[in-house]
């Protein structure tokens, strides 16, 4: 089973047919940057289209058991996530009517301050908010996962704590091996495993060691070291591909509406768009890259099949129903 649990590409179906040719049983796309309830609706709308289009490429996931449905009919299962609170605006009822769209994963934070907790680029870090609070309350009763992947540290720990569900970082690698703002510590990440969530390895060139030029054995090795810490079940993938985007969209993904001037993040002014990817990792054909280089770190079958979906797809079966459900 290979479970992909966080990609942004400009959809296609030279892009669907990419997923079929390298295996992927599951992926979780981002629908909402920082789109307000209404636009995130409209993409939902477009995601169905998609799936009227290419039924014999991808399907709608709202469970776990429809990435085995995926798999046995040929199928990639897409399951959709935000990457900001702003589509539930400041209504916290809309977390249920987003989880009933279809909507799994949802980001506290992207960069910035919300109204739910501290994002990874802010000077200071106040942790989870009153809002926040309860809306971690709600997305636990429902099951829409807590994702901390662009959140502060203090918050980060304090959602995992605070959640009675596991939470995720669904794309992010550990900043002790590469220390870009949005790689993590090792005390964020044992907060997030020590309480049963995943922590999702990226492939983006700015999370990576020596960026585009990252060597598969470096990250896989990377990989292996950070299970014998924090324990092989609590790890997957989220590449964090953003394959065939324009370099406007990057703008998009870190202005938003909330600046008028270009904030470029974690690239550079003389670099503002799209990294090129490592040459190992180009597209969804690559996934058996990443899997034969664990197991040439000495990881056994079940370590290996657990990183490349496994874990993924438990995680998804435990916290993806409302609590009773």
């Amino acid at each position: 089973m290979r479970i992909d649990n966080l990609q942004y590409a400009n959809w296609s179906e030279k892009i669907f047919r990419q997923m079929r040719e390298g295996g992927v049983d599951a992926v979780h796309v981002t629908i909402a940057y920082h789109e307000n309830f209404r636009e995130t609706v409209l993409n939902f709308e477009a995601w169905n289209r998609w799936f009227e289009l290419y039924p014999d490429l991808i399907m709608k996931g709202l469970w776990a058991s429809d990435v085995d449905r995926a798999k046995a009919e040929g199928k990639t299962a897409i399951f959709f996530g935000f990457q900001n609170p702003s589509p539930i605006e400041d209504d916290i009822g809309l977390v249920e009517i987003v989880h009933t769209l279809g909507a799994r994963f949802m980001q506290l934070t992207y960069n910035n301050q919300s109204l739910l907790a501290t994002g990874c680029y802010e000077d200071d870090d106040t942790g989870i908010t009153r809002m926040g609070r309860q809306v971690i309350k709600e997305m636990n009763r429902v099951g829409l996962v807590v994702d901390m992947s662009h959140s502060a540290d203090r918050s980060t720990i304090e959602a995992a704590d605070l959640s009675q569900r596991p939470i995720a970082i669904t794309h992010a690698n550990p900043a002790d091996w590469h220390p870009a703002r949005r790689n993590k510590s090792d005390d964020v990440i044992r907060a997030v495993t020590s309480n049963g969530g995943m922590l999702g390895f990226s492939v983006y060139p700015h999370h990576l060691k020596g960026g585009t030029d990252c060597t598969l054995q470096d990250f896989c090795e990377m990989i292996a070291r950070t299970a014998d810490k924090f324990g092989t079940e609590h790890l997957g993938i989220g590449t964090d591909l953003c394959q065939d985007q324009p370099d406007s969209i990057v703008e998009w993904m870190r202005v938003g509406r909330w600046s008028k001037e270009i904030d470029y993040g974690e690239g550079s002014a003389a670099a503002p768009g799209f990294p090129d990817m490592p040459g190992w990792f180009q597209d969804n054909r690559h996934f058996d890259t990443i899997e034969t280089g664990l197991r040439q770190t000495g990881m056994n079958d079940a370590e290996v099949a657990g990183i490349m979906g496994d874990n993924w797809h438990r995680f998804y079966a435990e916290n993806f129903t409302p609590k009773g459900g």
